[in-house]
This record gives C-alpha cells, sequence and structure tokens, in this order.
C-alpha cells in the first residue's frame, strides 16, 4: 500500500474522487436495457438474462425453497437464524413512532406510519453466494410491516434459498442485472411493479438503481464497498486484515488506513504485503484503491475521515467518534470487527458509499414505511393560529390563502 501525507492535498483528492467517475459505457448499457424493459416487459428481461447471464428467469417454488433449507447444512441454518434474530431485534426498534401532539389548544397533529405496499430485494449472485444480504434486505422490511417482498438474484444457492423462507420473503425471482431492476421498476406481466428496491450490486445494478430512482425510490446509491481504519494503537496484523477483510468484495473496493503515527503505518504496511493473497480481487483492490494516510494531527486525520466519509470507519475508542464524523457505520475498539457487522452483529450492512454517508446511514426499518400526518383543528383552534397563517399569506402575496382562512373566521363571527 502506498504511503501519503495529510497534508498532501493533491493526493488525498485523488483518494477521495476515486470512485466518483461513472463509466459512461456501463451507464448506456444500464439505459438501453431499462428502456427495452419499459417497452417489452417479460420478453426483454429474458432476451437480456439469457445474454448477459445464459439463462432464462423464473420464479421459484415453494418446494425449491424448501429444497434449499434442507441442502443447507444445519450449522448454516442456525447461523441465519442467529443473524435474523439479531437483525430483527434492532429493526424493530428502527420503526418510526406514531405520535399526536396539540400545538395550540384545538391544533393537533398527529404521525401515523404505514409500511410500503411491495418492496424490491436484489441479492447480487456473482463471485459468492450473499444469504446475509438477503438478510440485511428482507428482515427490516418485514420488520416494518411490508407485506409483498420481492426478492431477484441471478444463482441464488441453497444458502441463499433458506435464508429467504427464515427471514420472510413472499417470493425469489432467478433474473440480476439491469433488467431485474427494470423489472422491479417498471412491473412486467409476471413481475408486479414495486414501490422501492434495495440492495447493492455490481456496477450496472448500481447504474440501473440510479436512473429508475427518479420513478422508483431506492435505498442507496452504492458503489464499491469502503473501509477506513483510523488508529494510532491499534494491531497491525489485525488492521491490516480488516482492510484485506474489505478488500475481497470487490477488485474496486477501497481500503484506507489514517494514522499520525509513522510507526505504526510502515508496520501495517508490511502486514498487509505479508497477508495480501497471491491472488483475487483482494490484492488487485490494495494495489489499486488502498492506501495509508500519515496525518500531522487528530484534527488532520478526522479532516481526512470527514473527506473520505466511508462506509465502514474503524476507531480505537468511543472518542473517536465526534459527531461531525461521517461514516455510514463505525466499530469502536479492538474487538469491534468490521466483518463481524458483515453478519452477526444485528446493525445493518447495506450502507451508504462514495461519500454518501455524509448525508445518511445505513438501511433501516424505517427506509420500508412512510410517514404522514393528520392534521385537526377546531373553530377556536383556527382563531387562534390565524393572525401569524394571515400575516405570512400575506407576506407572501398568496390572497387566496388568507381568503380560505378569513372566510371561515366570518362565518364562525355570524
Amino acid at each position: 500500500m502506498r504511503i501519503i501525507s495529510g497534508s498532501d492535498v493533491r493526493a488525498i483528492t485523488r483518494l477521495v474522487s476515486a470512485d466518483q467517475a461513472r463509466d459512461p459505457q456501463v451507464e448506456a448499457t444500464a439505459a438501453q436495457i431499462l428502456a427495452d424493459v419499459r417497452r417489452r416487459g417479460d420478453v426483454a428481461v429474458r432476451a437480456w438474462s439469457r445474454k448477459l447471464d445464459g439463462m432464462v428467469p423464473r420464479e421459484l417454488t415453494r418446494a425449491e425453497l424448501r429444497a434449499g433449507w434442507r441442502a443447507t447444512p444445519r450449522e448454516v441454518r442456525e447461523a441465519i437464524g442467529a443473524s435474523i434474530a439479531r437483525v430483527r431485534l434492532v429493526a424493530d426498534a428502527q420503526v418510526p413512532r406514531p405520535f399526536v401532539v396539540d400545538v395550540e389548544p384545538g391544533v393537533r397533529i398527529e404521525q401515523r406510519v404505514a409500511p410500503l405496499a411491495r418492496v424490491g430485494c436484489y441479492v447480487p449472485g456473482g463471485r459468492y453466494p450473499l444469504p446475509s444480504t438477503l438478510i440485511m434486505t428482507v428482515v427490516p422490511a418485514v420488520a416494518a410491516g411490508v407485506k409483498d417482498i420481492t426478492v431477484v438474484c441471478p444463482r441464488p444457492d441453497a444458502t441463499v434459498l433458506c435464508a429467504a423462507i427464515e427471514a420472510g420473503a413472499t417470493r425469489v425471482i432467478t433474473v440480476g442485472g439491469a433488467q431485474a431492476i427494470g423489472a422491479l421498476a417498471y412491473g412486467t406481466a409476471s413481475i408486479a411493479r414495486v414501490d422501492k428496491i434495495v440492495g447493492p450490486g455490481n456496477a450496472w445494478v448500481a447504474a440501473a438503481k440510479s436512473q429508475v430512482s427518479r420513478e422508483c425510490p431506492i435505498d442507496v446509491h452504492a458503489g464499491p464497498s469502503e473501509i477506513v481504519v483510523w488508529s494510532d494503537a491499534g494491531r497491525p496484523e489485525w488492521i491490516a486484515l480488516d482492510l484485506l477483510a474489505q478488500a475481497e468484495h470487490d477488485p474496486h473496493a477501497r481500503a484506507v488506513f489514517v494514522t499520525t503515527r509513522a510507526s505504526l503505518a510502515r508496520e501495517v504496511a508490511g502486514a498487509v504485503r505479508r497477508l495480501t493473497p497471491a491472488d483475487g480481487p483482494a490484492r488487485t483492490s490494495i494495489a489499486r484503491h488502498g492506501a495509508i494516510v500519515v496525518a500531522r494531527s487528530r484534527r488532520e486525520a478526522i479532516d481526512v475521515v470527514n473527506r473520505l466519509a466511508p462506509e465502514h470507519l474503524v476507531v480505537d475508542s468511543a472518542n473517536d467518534v465526534p459527531a461531525a464524523v461521517a461514516a455510514g457505520t463505525v466499530f469502536v475498539g479492538d474487538w469491534s470487527v468490521q466483518a463481524a457487522g458483515d453478519y452477526a452483529t444485528g446493525s445493518n450492512h447495506v450502507l451508504p458509499t462514495g461519500g454518501a454517508a455524509r448525508v445518511r446511514g445505513g438501511l433501516s426499518a424505517a427506509d420500508f414505511v412512510r410517514t404522514f400526518t393528520v392534521q385537526t383543528l377546531t373553530r377556536r383552534g383556527l382563531a387562534t393560529i390565524a393572525p401569524s397563517a394571515l400575516a405570512l399569506a400575506s407576506a407572501e402575496g398568496l390572497t387566496m390563502h388568507a381568503r380560505s382562512i378569513a372566510a371561515r373566521l366570518e362565518k364562525g363571527r355570524k
């Protein structure tokens, strides 16, 4: 891994902007697929799936899902069940609560919370099976009260099917890529249109989600995985392993170590060289997108972390989590290993990337509900707030607003 100075503005800028460039060819291909799916529906979905994935999409039967459950080793089934229980415990606490507030006598505002009717969960089916991603997307939806949950996955293995049953998915369809996103966003004869699409995917999936988001809400604009370890006291080998664990997700994943100790930087660099696999995505990721930043001060280290706004941030202690630090999720201390958060802590691993952590956190049950208000005014209540409403309507030049209020007050005086 290359070592750079925290005061090297140009190097830090290149590091921050490394994942913000989009591939025009990927964007164009995704747009072409989406337009075709919108126009031809299932015919287009099947055609693109045969061309790109060599398969014909179909909805799996309950018997096939149960067969996957039976084929999953018992210890994996138990791990899936334990993970679901922890994620559900956290998700239940994330659902927004209804409330009633009397802001003035006779003026009542009520917040109501309603689950979305139908959601689509994308589960990648590429290099590795990802039952954990199914858990992280389906369980919060179930906790929120969503009744119709469609999982799309191009090649679900037995563990993914087992997770689908355990988590409570309504259906599993063997389709992936931009064509899956188009089908969920626009609807086809065999795949119902959903109210929201969640879950990570490759560059074509990310591009497609971004493009359909104008019509169908999505969770986050996801890019390659990211980790930043910010430490002055960590164990070099553990830090190196955390960086490599995240790097093995994707050749484009970004792994960065930030420290104020030059000696620790050198030790971590040596550990990374020693522990990096001979081949595979981790080696590529570390070589192309890995970096060690040596900051001159704690303040400079925080500035670097905030500029990166990583998906995952690992820090030495709770004192290193000031309110200003931007990250999708934060792991505190030697024992809070980031890899555990991918599977078993109960916190969600679908997280913002590419700097989006500056404005939002990870997927939660709150993403699967809509909140709305109910406003009830009595005659007394309207009379109480009318002076401020009339003054503001007049200031804005909206005379009909003012008249609609004043007419009721006049009627009330008669």
